[in-house]
């Protein structure tokens, strides 16, 4: 019998998880790494941090199995997108720390190319928007800034890569530098019509091409691992970034059909078929995995903090010691109080895009508590979620019928019930709900034959559980006009003009 195995790399943890032809879970591992802040707004990993944690729990989780590596039919990995990572070719060092997603430094270009009038161009190629969300502007700063970067570069010393194409360079023993159309699109240097990088964006962006990866399929075999690192050569046939993985993992195959994954941020994805929709609301145009000759596209809605908003109460606050208490905290207060709580702490994402916004809490009183500041923590999540799908449903024009979730903090059976309240629609919970890695592991598993098509996998999808919406509409349109007012404070606040 054999299995597949997927590595899924995200924003504070590596894991791994091997799953077997029914698609369920045989063994899991997973290791946090360290999150580096340099400056406020600043995010970074170590690179090198990153694959030995991902090695690491690859190999924990076969051990778990009780398989060997010679039972696993194929790889398939997914992974934090737009983190950007930069290496030497020759040694395969990194020559600066990954820039994170979160990071905000290229915040003051972005609006230089804004107002330099780039934004329609950038928007045309490939879907999205100038922000320091996407790797383009990161990798200009490494080359900017690092000493003696931009010269290697031109020498076609350097390599670029979001995190997939490191975990394959390093898998691979240096010998295949690949990526995919899910996570090129996200770098602000890929084409989405054409497919292709764009020669155009790397003249504006000052980047070498010869630092950029080869753009595969995101199903079919790209490499074998090297051969001194497991006890067998095993394929790598599935790559695609978190977000169009877990798509494809809760079978949103379909055009319409919603996604949304509860993780570190909060991201919504719309199936858009084989041709992109340019949104009017401030959405992203992506590419969704491709898994034969037609791209497909996705419409996405970005939140940047969601599941890091439980984190701050946790590490930042201290009024939880664990995750799992913010449940019974929030519940301990039948409603949020009038406390409002806007994780801006990174800026603001879709539909709003502001760079500058900060956190902030609003309704504070003598009366207020740690479940009201607990409340408002888990409300904030939905009432993001809820501003990104009505974006998403008016570019679309497409009326919602139901909202399948994923991602840790869909486990919070209350916040679930809140989104359902709060969208007027049903939230559906599937029985797997490791959905990201389990897209990757489809993917891969597609790519070698283990799965023959898309109908065997799409029969193996089923309903864990189904939250119906309870709460009148008047009262859930007058608690998100309050989340409103509230996101109106924080706008521009770290501006310093």
């Amino acid at each position: 019998m054999s299995f597949i195995l997927a590595l899924d790399q995200g924003t504070t943890s590596s894991r791994a998880i091997v799953f077997d032809h029914a698609g369920s879970v045989r063994a899991m591992a997973q290791r946090e790494f360290s999150q580096i802040y340099p400056q406020p707004g600043w995010v970074e990993h170590n690179p090198d941090e990153i694959w030995a944690s991902q090695v690491a729990v690859a190999a924990e989780a076969i051990a778990r199995a009780g398989i060997n590596a010679a039972d696993i039919a194929a790889i398939g990995i997914t992974n934090q997108r737009e983190t950007t990572v930069v290496w030497d070719r020759g040694s395969g060092q990194p020559i600066h720390n990954a820039i994170v997603w979160q990071d905000r430094r290229t915040a003051a270009y972005c609006d230089q190319l804004r107002a330099e009038g780039h934004a329609g161009m950038i928007a045309m190629r490939t879907g999205l928007i100038p922000d320091a969300y996407f790797s383009g502007t990161k990798l200009k700063w490494i080359l900017d800034k690092v000493s003696g970067a931009r010269d290697l570069a031109r020498q076609g010393r350097l390599a670029f890569g979001t995190v997939d194409s490191w975990l394959i360079w390093k898998l691979t023993g240096g010998a295949v530098h690949a990526t995919d159309p899910s996570n090129a699109s996200r770098t602000l240097l890929y084409d989405i019509n054409e497919d292709d990088w764009s020669g155009e964006l790397l003249r504006l962006f000052d980047v070498p091409r010869e630092m950029l990866p080869q753009v595969s399929p995101s199903s079919g075999i790209i490499a074998e691992t090297a051969g001194n690192l497991f006890a067998a050569r095993i394929p790598i046939a599935g790559v695609a970034g978190d977000q169009q993985a877990a798509l494809f993992g809760q079978r949103c195959v379909a055009p319409g059909m919603v996604k949304n994954t509860y993780g570190t941020g909060c991201f919504m994805l719309m199936h858009a078929g084989n041709h992109p929709i340019r949104s009017r609301n401030q959405l992203l145009t992506t590419a969704a995995c491709r898994t034969g000759a037609a791209q497909e596209y996705a419409l996405e809605g970005s939140v940047f903090i969601a599941g890091a908003v439980v984190q701050w109460l946790r590490d930042g606050l201290g009024i939880i010691k664990t995750s799992a208490q913010i449940e019974p905290l929030a519940a301990s207060v039948a409603d949020n109080g009038g406390v409002y709580l806007v994780p801006a702490f990174t800026g603001l994402g879709s539909p709003h895009w502001d760079q500058y916004a900060r956190g902030a809490m609003f309704g504070l009183t003598r009366g207020a508590s740690a479940g009201h500041i607990a409340r408002a923590a888990l409300e904030s999540i939905a009432y993001q979620t809820a501003d990104v799908l009505r974006a998403m449903q008016s570019d679309a024009g497409i009326p919602l019928a139901e909202l399948r979730v994923d991602g840790g903090a869909a486990r919070n059976d209350m916040l679930m019930q809140f989104q359902a309240d709060m969208l007027g629609v049903a939230v559906v919970r599937p029985r797997v709900q490791e959905t990201t890695a389990l897209g990757a592991a489809y993917l891969a598993g597609l790519g070698v034959g283990y799965w023959k098509d898309a109908q065997e996998i799409a029969a193996q999808w089923q309903v864990e559980r189904r939250f119906e919406p309870g709460m009148e509409r008047d009262q859930a349109q007058s608690l998100q006009a309050g989340w409103r007012k509230a996101v109106e404070r924080t706008r521009d606040w770290a501006r310093s003009d």
